[in-house]
């Protein structure tokens, strides 16, 4: 593939994943494995680490019914970091929603729409959903921190 400015290379990974609390870090390490793999990748970690824990995380929780499993999509160029969760229920759909001091969970997807610099959710064929993440390199650290998976 002939690379130019216009045409940057891209990286992917992707994988199946349990619906099980184990998922997140599974997640977290196929991330890192990407990103250590890419020029600048360093720059993605911190933000995207996050984000592909909390959406992950929903959709174990919230998005994947017993006895099946999550689908982890990951693409890279040096621009833009695409996290997308495939789960096999549709009549779910992520909902961002307040939550007040004494919660003690709800603010995950508000972390994702403040990392992304676009984020949404849309219907998977034949069953399920897509939500998805991109975190552009505004949005990436400028300086990499010690990382823990």
């Amino acid at each position: 593939m002939f690379e130019s400015p216009d045409n940057p290379p891209e990286f992917v990974s992707s994988c199946w994943l349990l619906r099980s609390r184990r998922s997140p870090a599974k997640a977290r390490q196929a991330l890192l494995r990407l990103l250590d793999s890419t020029p600048a990748g360093e720059l993605f970690a911190d933000s995207g680490l996050l984000v592909v824990s909390e959406l992950v995380t929903n959709a174990v929780v919230h998005g994947t019914p017993i006895g099946n499993r999550l689908w982890l999509s990951l693409s890279f160029i040096p621009s833009r970091l695409r996290i997308e969760v495939h789960d096999a229920r549709r009549d779910r759909a992520p909902l961002l929603r307040p939550a007040s001091a004494d919660d003690e969970s709800g603010r995950g997807l508000l972390l994702v729409k403040l990392l992304s610099e676009r984020w949404g959710c849309c219907p998977r064929v034949p069953i399920g959903k897509i939500v998805w993440s991109e975190i552009g390199s505004a949005a990436a650290s400028s300086a990499p921190v010690e990382r823990v998976a």
